[in-house]
């Protein structure tokens, strides 16, 4: 399990932000602290794996609990979960190693992208000793890409995320020779199940995955995509 630590002094934020992270497999909430001197205290003692960092704390500033980190070299990574979207906050956040920066408010959606990510780099850089640029990629974070609206998806249909693409495409890959549907692959990406439907049907067009339509007694016909291994 990731072991993560919740910094939000707002009770109501905290608890949202508690209650999706429950919802993202392989993560456990070790700490939830209200202020950055808490916050320090407990992380000197224990072992953590990722910090949500807010900004605006009561007469504190998140950015500084980033700084003592990397000050005090403390092997921790950080997402920021704040109100300021101020380009000049964000820039700095990424200067000092923030992983990811998500502005509120967010959806489950683009939390559970972050985590995923995050998961993914995770294991996979703590199982190998050497990898290769190509395999690297696909765990890199851009952080550029994450400061700003993305838009680098010239090679997509207007109204498709690369990164969205890539989640639905890598789990799509994963489920390998059996049909899954948009409802199943919602219900494990956190990902409303139109969207899913949405990059599918792209996908389809594309050849990369095969499309069955199952007509059952009633409703409506239910659709089902596989990797399309022709290809």
């Amino acid at each position: 399990m990731i072991k993560v630590m919740i910094i939000e002094d707002d009770p109501m934020v905290r608890d949202i932000n508690t209650k999706f992270l429950n919802r993202v497999e392989g993560f456990q909430l070790i700490k939830a602290a209200s202020n950055l001197t808490d916050a320090q205290s407990f992380i000197k003692k224990h072992k953590l794996d990722l910090v949500l960092l807010d900004i605006y704390l009561p007469n504190e500033n998140g950015i500084d609990f980033l700084k003592w980190l990397r000050t005090e070299e403390i092997e921790v990574e950080v997402i920021l979960i704040t109100a300021d979207k101020t380009t000049e906050r964000i820039q700095e956040s990424f200067r000092y190693g923030a992983r990811d920066y998500l502005i509120k408010p967010f959806t489950l959606e683009r939390f559970k992208e972050s985590l995923l990510k995050f998961k993914d780099r995770y294991y996979h850089l703590q199982k190998e000793n050497i990898i290769e640029q190509s395999e690297l990629d696909k765990y890199i974070i851009s952080n550029r890409a994450l400061a700003v609206e993305e838009n680098n998806n010239s090679d997509l249909t207007k109204g498709l995320n690369r990164y969205t693409y890539d989640t639905i495409w890598q789990q799509v890959q994963q489920i390998g020779d059996n049909y899954t549907s948009p409802e199943e692959l919602g219900e494990i990406l956190g990902i409303a199940r139109v969207t899913c439907r949405k990059y599918l049907e792209y996908m389809n067009k594309e050849g990369k995955i095969d499309m069955l339509i199952e007509y059952g007694k009633i409703g409506r016909p239910q659709h089902k995509y596989k990797v399309n291994h022709s290809i």
